[in-house]
């Protein structure tokens, strides 16, 4: 990872403002981007962009490769011609303050589905020859899953271990009749993939204009109700019924006194290890694919991960099993070359984790607000840094940095104040000041904490099935006063992009230019 120091904003597309009742990939994610430049910062840092499941959650998605098509943008379907004014002339009313997903996914099915209409009745032209395009550079995920999704749709939406035998077990005769079949819902299929795409191409094209960097983040398992798991259940632990044999979880640690039961399948690293880790390159090459830089998530899993036992109610019984170490990463790199890789490396880590961390000189996680629960020692106080990490007031998975502090104990809360010697009146902006001035190459902070925004702005409460998720920005969160303050932070702790920089000391060079200086 490179040192120059720089900052960013934690934010999920779903938490911006927007007509439909959640955030998407249109006008305000492009006022969004202006927003990060103006006020100085480099990086915007996303959740999984993959088509959400169970619970609405981006780490629980339908694959590993396909886009979300709730956050197609129905505005820029407008402007693009694919939707007309009549088709959102239905529009509901939705909340400005929360994503309520049932009412959301609803509405954006019925335009989605319009905007194929209008796709397809209309005369051939360089969108459709785009679109051909599309499904031949992507045929490799792009058939399994629209076919995968469309089965899902003729099922009713139940997990495809819910599905006719014939299907769960991809019987050739099956599968070559329904896809003669259903020729339409798979190309609806495609034809999502191909606008997200499109229009999140046309976003970080963007974003790259104006210098700002994208984080994305690689949850390093998978969904069961997934066209990934369905198409290649060679490469994970599945009985002859094609159930998990065991899942993944985390024993009880600091969110959770039962640990946290995640219920994804396990991979057989061995057939990965066997194939040269083929579905593991390509699963990176198309998020690197998205983003510019990857969280992997849940980094210590690939030294040893938590396995539990299928159908137990809470992580609590499990065991520590030998995942693929270092192998896995070296292979990584040689076939991709450097690794843009931030390692999520929070929790009990131990010294085979560290090791694996700093022989690829990944840099690591710290969370600020896990600083003031022991000593001076703490390795998550801004003095204790490395430069190689990256540093966060707090996470999707944490409380707001002004929730932490309003719910923390009392001896957390002076020694917090001591330490910043702050009246903890401000305390969101007195942690990113603290965290700004830190040595550590990169800090970030979500957005909630920029507007100082309580508890019940939290994205995330692990261990938990409901309620998750689904904050947004109000549409005047954003204003002059807050680019300003922020810019400044930037300015002061040598956070702002070099050509700022060096516009600043080329403006301070020409403002002393003819000063005697004092003996």
């Amino acid at each position: 990872m490179e040192q120059n120091r720089a900052s960013g904003i934690l934010l999920h597309p779903t938490s911006l403002p927007g007509p439909d009742g959640m955030g998407d990939l249109g006008p305000e994610a492009f006022r969004w981007v202006d927003f990060l430049h103006r006020s100085g910062c480099q990086f915007w840092q996303i959740l999984p962009l993959g088509p959400t499941g169970y619970a609405d959650s981006p780490y629980q998605c339908f694959s590993a490769f396909a886009g979300n098509p709730y956050l197609i943008s129905a505005t820029t379907l407008l402007d693009q011609g694919l939707l007309k004014k009549s088709d959102l002339a239905d529009r509901p009313e939705f909340p400005i303050e929360r994503v309520d997903y049932g009412p959301v996914i609803n509405w954006k099915i019925v335009l989605l589905h319009r905007a194929f209409q209008n796709f397809t009745a209309g005369a051939q032209s360089p969108i459709h020859k785009e679109f051909d395009a599309f499904k031949d550079a992507q045929r490799g995920w792009l058939a399994p899953y629209a076919t995968f999704m469309a089965i899902k749709d003729q099922q009713g939406g139940g997990p495809w271990s819910d599905w006719p035998e014939a299907f769960r077990k991809r019987e050739p005769k099956m599968m070559s009749k329904f896809l003669k079949e259903n020729i339409t819902e798979i190309e609806f299929q495609s034809f999502q993939q191909f606008i997200f795409f499109r229009q999140w191409s046309a976003l970080r094209d963007y974003a790259h204009k104006k210098g700002i960097r994208i984080i994305g983040d690689i949850p390093i398992f998978v969904a069961y109700d997934s066209a990934d798991v369905w198409v290649n259940k060679e490469l994970f632990y599945l009985d002859e019924e094609d159930l998990p044999k065991v899942v993944a979880g985390v024993p009880p640690d600091y969110f959770s006194t039962t640990g946290q039961l995640w219920g994804n399948p396990l991979y057989k690293w061995e057939v990965h290890q066997a194939d040269g880790y083929q579905w593991w390159l390509e699963r990176m090459r198309a998020v690197l694919n998205q983003v510019d830089i990857v969280r992997l998530d849940h980094f210590r899993g690939f030294e040893a991960y938590w396995e539990v036992p299928f159908g137990n109610e809470t992580a609590v019984e499990g065991r520590w099993v030998k995942g693929p170490g270092e192998d896995f990463l070296r292979v990584v790199k040689e076939k991709l070359g450097d690794l843009p890789i931030i390692a999520e490396d929070l929790g009990v880590i131990t010294e085979p984790v560290k090791m694996m961390r700093d022989t690829f000189n990944l840099p690591g996680m710290k969370i600020l607000q896990f600083a003031f629960a022991s000593d001076p020692d703490d390795d998550f106080l801004p003095h204790n840094y490395p430069v190689n990490c990256v540093a966060y007031t707090g996470t999707h998975d944490n409380n707001t940095s002004r929730g932490w502090y309003e719910a923390a104990p009392e001896r957390e809360r002076d020694f917090c104040r001591r330490y910043l010697a702050r009246s903890g009146q401000d305390i969101a902006w007195s942690l990113i000041r603290a965290l700004w001035g830190s040595v550590a190459a990169w800090v970030l902070a979500p957005m909630q904490d920029f507007l100082s925004l309580g508890d019940w702005a939290r994205m995330n409460y692990p261990g938990t099935a409901s309620g998750n998720w689904s904050w947004r920005m109000r549409p005047d969160a954003i204003n002059e006063a807050l680019v300003t303050r922020l810019h400044e932070t930037n300015l002061l702790y040598g956070r702002l992009p070099q050509h700022e920089k060096d516009d600043i000391r080329e403006s301070i060079m020409e403002d002393m230019q003819g000063q005697v200086l004092p003996h």
